[in-house]
């Protein structure tokens, strides 16, 4: 794995679209959630989103886990 290679990987970030999909609503819907409550804009959150944000979250961490050790084993 090169230097461009394991930055690249180390940058991946969640997307708001990534959510949308993974809650299977529509990425307006995401955006209202993320509104502030006191705004005309502002929509309560999909039914399940701590659910949907665990696992976008707990895949993150594995990936940059997974990362991490590929790298220590080069040392």
């Amino acid at each position: 794995m090169n230097f461009k290679q394991a930055t690249d990987a180390l940058l991946v970030s969640v997307t708001l679209e990534d959510l949308a999909t993974a809650m299977g609503v529509s990425l307006q819907a995401i955006r209202q959630a993320r509104a502030n409550e006191g705004t005309t804009a502002y929509r309560a959150p999909p039914e399940g989103w701590e659910r949907a944000v665990s696992k976008l979250a707990e895949g993150a961490a594995r990936r940059h886990l997974d990362l991490a050790r590929k790298l220590r084993a080069v040392d």
